[in-house]
């Protein structure tokens, strides 16, 4: 879709029942996938989402502001076929949970990290019936294998389309955890963003804000906060 240079052609977008899922029809006439397939969501409210970011659209198509179809996109033409891989690919950040490798100093970093992370991996320990192995530093820490096969086992139960905004929840933020816990709303998405950015907003306080990584932080944070919404849509 980043190629789109086509100017909005139709009047009426509208949601039709489609086989069990749902359609957007754009003046009656359904929307496709860039690989031509027909954009189907699994439920009323994605497709109402989708629906919403057409209809809004005015003169030029502006892909990137429409992050539900672009999601949607991905599901059908990338990902649905390929659930396992990406499944993989996700569960793989259990391995090296950014929740799990803690500062050694300063002492305000290390209880800020504390009272943040801890709690979120006691949840993930209670939930998935796991135990966590938590380092000082950056050096590698393994986790036992029991723990890795269970999250790996919980990714792997989602769907096509869950998978897709729980990549983006779990590579955004760097962490399996957070990316579970926006699964099931163990806190709302700006918490769970703003927790995973306790390292980077510590640095701020220091040294002062940079003008290219904030804008890059502010994108992967739009983009955190978009996967939740849809991710939630799906279900």
């Amino acid at each position: 879709m980043s190629g789109w240079s086509a100017q909005r052609f139709w009047k009426d977008v509208t949601v039709a029942e489609d086989n069990g899922g749902y359609s957007v029809q754009l003046d009656g006439r359904e929307v496709r996938t860039p690989a031509k397939a027909r954009l189907v969501l699994p439920t009323r409210a994605l497709a109402e989402v989708v629906a919403a970011e057409w209809a809004e659209q005015a003169g030029q198509i502006r892909p990137d502001r429409m992050p539900a179809t672009r999601a949607a996109n991905s599901a059908i033409d990338k990902v649905r076929g390929q659930e396992a891989e990406v499944a993989e690919l996700v569960a793989a950040y259990g391995a090296n949970d950014l929740l799990c490798y803690r500062a050694e100093a300063p002492q305000e970093l290390v209880a800020r990290q504390a009272a943040a992370w801890d709690p979120l991996l006691e949840w993930a320990a209670r939930r998935f019936d796991i135990s966590w192995n938590v380092t000082v530093g950056v050096l590698p820490c393994a986790q036992p294998q029991a723990t890795l096969d269970k999250l790996s086992a919980q990714v792997a139960g989602f769907s096509a389309f869950e998978l897709t905004g729980v990549h983006d929840l779990v590579s955004l933020s760097g962490s399996l955890v957070i990316g579970l816990a926006a699964t099931e709303q163990q806190a709302q998405a700006e918490e769970l963003w703003s927790i995973s950015r306790i390292d980077e907003d510590w640095q701020i306080s220091q040294w002062g804000e940079d003008a290219e990584a904030s804008h890059l932080a502010a994108e992967r944070r739009q983009g955190f906060l978009d996967a939740w919404r849809f991710f939630h849509a799906c279900r």
